[in-house]
């Protein structure tokens, strides 16, 4: 997989997400994708679970790449994200094979309780 089809995925992964376009945002996903969040100690595991999570949280949200870099592994983005009038830079790291997102790790500057979600398959470790 080469750098500029990597980055491709990411944009497409943000952009789609961005817009709540659930079907776009599935097709960059790998069926076994890992999502991490450090801070908040939560993990998903799996495209149905990942898509879920996203898809039931709560309000009204943006998201925005203010950079993004790739190479041949994968592909890294600074991300701003709005929720409620309040505003979190963060830094999305894309691990790539086969031409989808395998794991993704996102780290924002401080630990937060995450929101209330309807989602079931978020663990918390």
């Amino acid at each position: 997989m080469n750098a500029q089809r990597n980055r491709e995925i990411a944009q497409r992964y943000w952009q789609s997400l961005g817009k709540r376009d659930w079907a776009a945002f599935r097709e960059t996903l790998a069926e076994d994708v890992l999502y991490e969040v450090p801070q908040t100690r939560e993990r998903v595991r799996g495209l149905e679970a990942y898509v879920d999570f996203n898809a039931t949280f709560p309000g009204d949200w943006t998201i925005e790449v203010v950079r993004l870099v790739a190479d041949e592994t994968g592909a890294s983005g600074q991300i701003v994200f709005r929720h409620q009038g309040q505003e979190q830079v963060g830094i999305a790291f894309l691990q790539m094979a086969d031409g989808k997102i395998q794991h993704i790790f996102d780290f924002w500057p401080e630990p937060y309780e995450p929101p209330l979600r309807m989602s079931r398959y978020v663990e918390r470790y």
